[in-house]
């Protein structure tokens, strides 16, 4: 045996193992969180049974499970990408964790890396239970996966630029307030469960521009209507996703 055989080898591992790493830590703290829970899983859910098996909205022709699943999904998709990051983010920023994670071997865009895979790996799950709830009550999806796919990762890339940008220029109070005081607009406003022509013209106009509308609405066209992937939807979750990550790159602050 050489003397060197058990001699230690310091230094960093991989970047992708520490992202994998990164990325379950994250996830795991997330699923343990009782309140993102409650944005990401329970509302979303509650909300997918109460208005298909209450008559409460107009849905149109058809089963309102059919309008409704494609709304929650985006609905979930945004509690995630959005306001749970922003909410976590916020606080991790506050309490110096950004600070420190900034200061190890663990490269910055590793860590927005990991963060984005870990909301990816949650909406993979909330999509998972939604679809087993929507298809019990009654849910007939049709349309291509990979459209679904694009949307939900355009959404995704939306929101959390979004999120990330709150998080990284509000104190994580404000952010608290203004994530949740957000979430609940676009539920009420971004065609969730109350379709957008319900709403005067001149207000609808704007409404559509919004991203949760955008892939509420596009997520409808596929798994509702069979139609490919809607190019005006995905033309404004993308022009979202390239102003939020993009302000959000240019103005967060890490400490």
């Amino acid at each position: 045996m050489s003397a060197g055989t058990f001699t230690p080898r310091p230094g960093a591992a991989p970047v992708s193992r520490m992202i994998l790493a990164q990325t379950a830590l994250e996830t795991r703290m997330l699923l343990r969180n009782g309140e993102q829970l409650l944005l990401t899983v329970v509302i979303p859910a509650l909300l997918l049974v109460l208005f298909s098996a209450v008559d409460i909205v107009d849905t149109g022709a058809g089963e309102p499970v059919d309008f409704l699943a494609p709304g929650v999904i985006a609905l979930a998709v945004m509690s995630t990408a959005f306001t749970g990051q922003a909410i976590a983010t916020g606080f991790d920023r506050r309490y110096g964790v950004l600070k420190r994670l900034g200061a190890s071997p663990l490269p910055r865009w590793a860590l927005m890396a990991a963060k984005t895979l870990s909301v990816l790996v949650t909406e993979v799950l909330q999509i998972a239970l939604l679809t087993v709830i929507a298809l019990a009550l009654g849910w007939s999806p049709q349309g291509d996966p990979l459209s679904v796919a694009a949307l939900v990762l355009l959404g995704t890339a939306a929101f959390s630029g979004l999120g990330l940008l709150m998080a990284g220029t509000l104190r994580a109070e404000a952010t608290l307030a203004a994530a949740n005081l957000v979430f609940l607009l676009l539920l009420v406003g971004g065609g969730v469960i109350v379709p957008l022509d319900k709403f005067p013209e001149a207000v609808r106009s704007v409404l559509e521009l919004l991203p949760i509308s955008a892939l509420s609405d596009g997520l409808r066209d596929v798994l509702r209507h069979g139609a490919v992937l809607p190019w005006g939807d995905a033309a404004v979750l993308a022009a979202w996703a390239v102003l939020g990550l993009g302000a959000a790159a240019r103005l967060f602050r890490w400490e």
